[in-house]
């Protein structure tokens, strides 16, 4: 049964195949008003996972199976890539100089202290958040770009460019006034201010 209380907040996945440690930082992540869940390796965690649902991990590095480190690069190439925190007891330079290259949020020595855990993941639901509201965005745009007309897409382009009314004119073979009145339509519907927020929203859509 669902608990109406945690339905929707993101939620802090601890994977560690040590079942204290998981216990004991699900405790911590609940004390200061988290959502968190512990499974005891990458396998146990993809069975019941829903790559939609907000929130990070907290993932031991070395765990049976696939390790932390290369499930963390797995998930930083994958369609839904997640804010990670990596700990470990036993850390050195180049395996944490590989988790940051991918992506990682920190990388902790275990045993961890509990206000460096706490501001990590704090910065981990952070940046899942951003990146959420981003996907969020662009979908808005692709979806506004969709209803555009064709000479309306082809004005878009041509104002990306730089090129001015009088210049788009002679290109599309319209006249000026016509050029206006498309460009004015084209800027309304992807919701634009100015050249500027349309050159921001097409580098977006090419993304």
């Amino acid at each position: 049964m669902i608990d109406e209380r945690k339905k929707g907040r993101p939620t802090v996945i601890i994977i560690d195949d040590d079942e204290s440690v998981g216990e004991a930082l699900k405790g911590l992540f609940e004390s200061v008003g988290l959502v968190a869940e512990t499974h005891g390796s990458v396998a146990d965690f993809l069975a019941l996972d829903d790559p939609d649902r907000a929130g990070c991990i907290v993932l031991d590095i070395r765990l049976p199976g696939q390790s932390g480190l290369e499930f963390q690069e797995a998930l930083a190439k994958s369609p839904h890539p997640r804010s990670v925190v990596l700990i470990s007891a036993h850390v050195d330079v180049p395996m944490a100089v590989r988790a940051m290259k991918a992506g990682a949020i920190d990388v902790l020595t275990k045993p961890v202290r509990e206000q460096d855990l706490l501001e990590a993941v704090n910065r981990a639901l952070a940046s899942d958040d951003a990146r959420r509201q981003e996907v969020r965005e662009t979908a808005a745009m692709r979806l506004r770009y969709s209803k555009l007309t064709e000479r309306e897409r082809q004005i878009m382009v041509l104002v990306v460019a730089g090129k001015l009314n009088k210049q788009i004119a002679v290109e599309v073979q319209l006249a000026e006034a016509t050029v206006k009145l498309h460009r004015g339509h084209m800027m309304r519907k992807m919701s634009a201010a100015s050249v500027a927020d349309l050159v921001r929203i097409a580098s977006s859509l090419h993304d």
